[in-house]
């Protein structure tokens, strides 16, 4: 960058010092702040039960005791010592497997086939197949019903989504293994990673093609890879086990969990002291193929606590997660392709042959349950496509991602810097603070529009704060505590708490609600060291977080104000979204009446904003506190974000006993009631959004964000005082604006500037002096022309106020 001269120097600092310890995640019922690319996923706060803490490590949510709730351990010992081929526990284990489903073929065998019906989402209900024998229980499958269609539609399909309308009588959940835990989801819970996989309602599953249906369906979705999120993690999740089946022929490894991700999958493998290395990738690759070309057939079995102990005799990651995770007496399941056999809870593709192009990604060195005093394991990434070609294409977005990426825009234009010393806080430089205060003004003149009250909050709080929150049982851990004068505090990881303080600071009437608390209060989390990833995921950030207290009667029309919030941003930052309702999930807290009107009066304001037809439904997904919409962004390289959100929560207002006056009389009804509080985020996290931008724009930023708007270049040192005076009166209308009064070339100062991502170059030589005039250039070295001072302002003018 040029010599500049008059730069503005605003500097935000980190407030988080060095901390030693292993630091975790926090996640709360105030989602909006979530920093993780791969996030959102299921809220862990859905379905709290009794909590284990361990010294020194993640407080979790279980109904049973907890892996290595003993301590740190390490459990591989010399269950692998050296990479062997083809290892014989894998011939044993389907000895194992083949005397199980036996036992399983008789139960099978007793089961009575009865007529059902299936109906389709248009309505439309099917009962027979082509042949016109009748659907039937325990054989019709969904890939019957695709087929009964339309052959290439049942080919096309990927999984599907079942809701039953009922069971038939001789269908028992827990006896198929569907009141089990999720071992891997309860793994990846424990390893804090975080899961694409979400929980559906009572009786909506993701089914496999393949598996016969056991009841009357009220609705059958089939779903295709490129048309539906749940595919594409039922893809990742079949390919993930196709990987670990590749890594136990090649080298033996002692497989431990291995999910889908938002974008592809990895398995973790125990190899002693052994590690993945970059030319294990071709022959994991080759490996892949000869699994593809073979078209295993994707298996599921149930298995009883016992017998999946001696399946995974060999295993004591397999068998560390039965023990902790599968209850005695019940049952669990797995699934079988080629000779590998892994706990899991499905679904997945009909076989390997579905897959059609794979590439091994990348690796690295992890920990078992993600505690660095547990083993060792190695991690291999992959990603999968049902088309070579979207392999392809997948390969070509990732080297524009790797050009686009905010960690090198933000270095190589000198916006943010990081320091061992606060690891996760930014340090931000000059023109970076630019940009982050730009933003926020942005949110900001929404407030003043949309009548928001920005309000002040504290930093730190005494921990009883967010023991009546419920945040200190389950979120403890991922704060950052101290001690003042002998009591327990804490900085605030959300703002929630402090704004249900501010509401029943004083009595509140119907006549004042809502009540719309906005506050960009400074907020820190106490993340993993190992988790932090630019500014996608840090310690220390802000978000442009409100919440609304309202009646019930207003929710909608709060929520519709929230969504036309939410589309004015994203439009101005020429993004698309998508949006999602999220529903009441298995282990709600509440009134259910309550939350049907919620969710009913959410589902018009969806229709009101987007119209009938435009926006899905997540059975099941709501968190526990109250029903959410998910608004999912696409950048302009058609990445998804989930950034913004609006939630409703019935339960913070019943923790701080929050209450207004109706201005009913004792003979008309309640003389008081509780409000709803309606959290909302549009940009989510600054810092996180700061990062979506840079990538989305490619750090050619537009003129009203840009922290280098206009550089003044003139062609010989005698036009400098000209050109500062110039300059001087773009600083004095509020616009970023440098002079170049270096001695390099005029040719040099232009494209310098041009590099630097100014928007605009204003040429000056000696007809300019004369005319008092400028010559504009863009960055990309487009000449606008000679243009008068006053024209050349009117015009930056109205490009900042139409943010452009």
């Amino acid at each position: 960058i040029a010599t500049l001269q008059h730069r503005d120097s605003i500097v935000l600092s980190p407030t988080v010092p060095h901390h030693t310890l292993h630091l975790i995640e926090c996640t709360s019922p105030d989602t909006s702040y979530i920093m993780s690319e791969n996030s959102p996923t299921k809220d862990v706060t859905e379905g709290v039960k009794d909590l284990q803490v361990v010294e020194g490590r993640r407080a979790i949510a279980s109904s049973g005791p907890q892996m290595g709730e003993s301590g740190p351990q390490k459990i591989g010992g010399d269950s692998f010592t050296v990479r062997t081929a083809n290892p014989p526990f894998l011939q044993e284990r389907e000895a194992i497997y083949a005397q199980i489903k036996e036992r399983r073929d008789a139960e099978f065998s007793s089961k009575t086939p009865v007529d059902i019906t299936v109906t389709m989402p248009d309505g439309n209900v099917l009962t027979k197949n082509k042949d016109d024998t009748p659907f039937q229980s325990w054989k019709t499958t969904p890939y019957d019903v695709a087929k009964s269609i339309a052959q290439g539609l049942a080919d096309s399909s990927t999984v599907a989504r079942v809701t039953y309308d009922s069971f038939v009588a001789d269908y028992d959940p827990a006896q198929d293994g569907m009141e089990s835990a999720d071992t891997m989801l309860d793994a990846m819970d424990e390893a804090n990673e975080d899961s694409p996989c979400e929980e559906s309602g009572d009786k909506t599953f993701l089914w496999d093609l393949g598996r016969p249906l056991v009841g009357n369906v009220s609705k059958l979705e089939l779903l295709k890879f490129n048309d539906d999120a749940d595919a594409k993690t039922t893809f990742w999740h079949s390919s993930a086990h196709m990987l670990g089946e590749a890594l136990e022929h090649l080298y033996g490894t002692k497989l431990t969990i291995g999910p889908p991700l938002k974008g592809g999958f990895y398995y973790d493998s125990y190899m002693g002291k052994d590690a993945f290395r970059e030319e294990d990738y071709k022959p994991v690759e080759q490996e892949m193929t000869k699994i593809i070309k073979k078209k295993q057939k994707f298996e599921r079995m149930v298995v009883t606590k016992e017998e999946a102990l001696e399946l995974f005799a060999d295993n004591p990651f397999k068998q560390e997660i039965l023990t902790t995770k599968v209850p005695d007496g019940t049952r669990t399941t797995v699934y079988k392709c080629g000779d590998l056999i892994d706990l899991c809870r499905g679904p997945h593709l009909m076989h390997t042959g579905k897959v059609k192009a794979f590439a091994a990604t990348r690796h690295s060195a992890t920990n078992w349950l993600g505690d660095t005093d547990n083993d060792s394991l190695q991690r291999m990434y992959g990603i999968s496509f049902p088309d070579k070609k979207m392999l392809k294409v997948w390969k070509e977005n990732q080297e524009k991602a790797k050009e686009r990426d905010h960690r090198r825009i933000m270095n190589q234009q000198q916006l943010v810097w990081f320091h061992e010393l606060s690891p996760g806080s930014a340090f931000w430089l000059p023109h970076g603070a630019r940009i982050y205060h730009k933003l926020m003004d942005f949110i900001k003149e929404h407030y003043w529009q949309r009548g928001y009250d920005e309000v002040i909050t504290p930093n730190a709080y005494n921990l009883d704060l967010w023991h009546q929150s419920g945040h200190a049982m389950h979120y403890k851990d991922a704060m950052f505590c101290f001690e003042v004068e002998g009591q327990e505090w804490a900085l605030k990881p959300m703002n929630c708490p402090g704004h249900c303080l501010m509401f029943s600071s004083a009595i509140r009437s119907y006549r004042d609600l809502p009540i719309r608390y906005a506050d960009f209060g400074v907020l820190h989390r106490n993340e993993l060291s190992g988790a932090l990833s630019g500014l996608t995921r840090v310690r220390r950030f802000q978000q442009d977080d409100a919440h609304i207290f309202c009646r019930e009667d207003q929710i909608e029309s709060e929520v519709v104000g929230a969504l036309d919030f939410m589309k004015s941003v994203y439009d101005t930052f020429g993004m698309t979204y998508k949006l999602e309702l999220s529903t009441r999930p298995k282990k709600a807290l509440g009134d259910v009446k309550l939350w049907e009107r919620a969710e009913e009066a959410l589902a018009n304001a969806m229709n009101d904003f987007a119209g009938k037809g435009n926006w899905r439904v997540n059975p099941g997904d709501g968190a526990f506190y109250g029903p959410k919409i998910d608004i999912k962004v696409m950048d302009a390289m058609e990445r998804v974000h989930q950034c913004a959100t609006v939630q409703l929560d019935f339960q913070l207002p019943i923790r701080f006993d929050l209450q207004y006056n109706t201005g009913l009389k004792a003979d008309e009804g309640e003389a008081f009631a509780r409000p709803v509080m309606v959290h909302r985020a549009m940009l989510g996290s600054v810092e996180r959004m700061f990062a979506v931008l840079c990538e989305h724009y490619g750090g050619k930023w537009p003129l009203w964000l840009s922290p280098r708007q206009i550089m003044v270049v003139p062609i010989h040192a005698d036009w400098n005082d000209y050109c500062q005076s110039v300059r001087d009166k773009l600083h004095a209308e509020k616009f970023f604006a440098d002079v170049d009064l270096s001695k390099s070339t005029f040719q040099k100062k232009v494209r310098n500037a041009q590099v630097a991502q100014y928007n605009f170059q204003l040429v000056v030589g000696e007809a300019e002096v004369k005319n008092g005039t400028v010559n504009i250039r863009t960055r990309d070295n487009k000449v606008k022309g000679e243009m008068k001072l006053e024209d050349m302002m009117e015009m930056f003018k109205t490009m900042r106020a139409n943010h452009e």
